[in-house]
């Protein structure tokens, strides 16, 4: 089973690490094209919630079909949206090609599906840790690929960078196979105590699925702020690009760490307290960035800091996810979690952009995500992590 799991990991490091670096493309679209840092800001925004929204949807279609032919087209249309955007001249042009080919592509292969996948072939005590280690391939790519493709952009223009991740999106459906497994070409059986349908709207009904959307939609603010604005961030401040793309590798590498660490802590620990303390220590964490001397070594210790918890957060969520639920409907029910994340995800980054046209910078917004992570914290709090047998009870 650990080949299902690196497999997992594997592609999780290829959609996130092409999508997680997208905002290095911004000044460089900008000076190339004319479009100005809103309306870039816009199109990405328009990706961080089209990433969310593909998610229940992709889950429901490969619950129902199976998870090969689901993420074989994933790769694909990530392939797609990268080679079309060097082509694009007009604002609506970049929204279809960088904020819905490249965000439907990335969100099949992403976490809802990727997890769901390998929970169907682990042992439930297992399933915590290889959650942990799917999550970190995607910190993973996000350290290797941020440094990468400034040097490729530097190279051979951003143009050449996003072709050359064409390539490597498609060379990641060699991996699919491994993940699905020898599972049937033909659908699934359905769910014999109401289906999908019933599933979701008792989970809908649910005050603990609720809060735990209300904390991971801060989560997503959080995340699409930084990884859209930070390089504006830094470039407001005088220093070179090259601190944002090693910022932005460091959160990565920190968030391997911080995911492993993740799984091991869902494994002993109450998910939710997990989930509590993360949120807390980001609120702590950019207070403390908001009083120090913007240099280019503040910018990397606190990239340590954000990534030891940056998409950690994922493993204690989805585990929540699954003690409430169970995993015939995962898939899908995650994706709604995530849905709620990337709603988060497009306000992070399009008031973003908004911040810095209409301000002159991001000062609204650090109180902003300060205030919202600590208000994560606390509403995590009462989730009630129990098994709930009736969640998926006959009409």
């Amino acid at each position: 089973m650990q080949g299902v799991i690196l497999a997992a990991a594997g592609i999780l490091m290829v959609t996130m690490g092409i999508r997680q670096s997208f905002g290095l493309f911004v000044s460089p679209i900008n000076s190339t094209t004319g479009l100005d840092i809103a309306t870039i800001s816009f199109a990405l925004a328009i990706g961080q919630i089209t990433w969310g929204a593909i998610q229940p949807v992709a889950g429901a279609v490969a619950d129902r079909y199976g998870t090969r032919p689901v993420l074989n087209a994933g790769l694909v249309i990530l392939a797609l949206g990268c080679v079309l955007t060097p082509m694009v001249q007009s604002a609506w042009a970049l929204v279809f090609t960088f904020g819905f080919l490249c965000a439907v592509g990335s969100g099949i292969g992403s976490f809802s599906l990727l997890m769901a996948a390998a929970n169907e072939r682990l042992a439930p005590e297992a399933r915590g840790f290889a959650s942990g280690v799917i999550n970190a391939g995607g910190s993973l790519g996000q350290f290797v690929f941020a440094p990468l493709l400034q040097k490729l952009i530097q190279v051979f223009g951003w143009m050449g960078a996003l072709g050359s991740m064409a390539v490597v999106a498609l060379a990641a459906i060699g991996l699919v196979g491994k993940v699905a497994g020898g599972e049937a070409a033909a659908t699934k059986p359905a769910h014999a105590e109401g289906g999908l349908r019933r599933a979701v709207v008792d989970a809908l009904k649910n005050p603990s699925y609720l809060l735990l959307h209300a904390g991971f939609f801060t989560c997503g603010f959080h995340i699409a702020f930084l990884v859209t604005h930070l390089p504006g961030e830094v470039n407001l401040c005088g220093l070179s690009p090259s601190v944002a793309s090693w910022s932005l590798a460091i959160i990565g590498l920190s968030n391997i760490f911080g995911s492993l660490f993740a799984g091991y802590c869902v494994a002993r620990y109450r998910s939710k307290y997990v989930l509590a303390v993360m949120y807390g220590s980001r609120a702590l964490l950019i207070l403390w960035y908001l009083m120090m001397p913007h240099t280019e070594w503040i910018y990397y210790i606190f990239a340590i800091g954000l990534g030891f918890t940056w998409l950690a957060t994922v493993p204690p969520t989805a585990a929540i996810v699954g003690k409430l639920f169970g995993n015939r409907y995962f898939a899908t029910l995650f994706g709604l979690t995530l849905l709620s994340h990337q709603i988060g995800g497009f306000l992070g980054a399009w008031l973003g952009g908004l911040a810095i046209v209409k301000l002159g910078d991001f000062t609204w917004m650090w109180y902003a995500d300060m205030a919202l992570a600590a208000a994560a914290a606390l509403v995590n709090l009462p989730i009630r992590e129990a098994p709930i047998k009736a969640a998926l009870k006959p009409a």
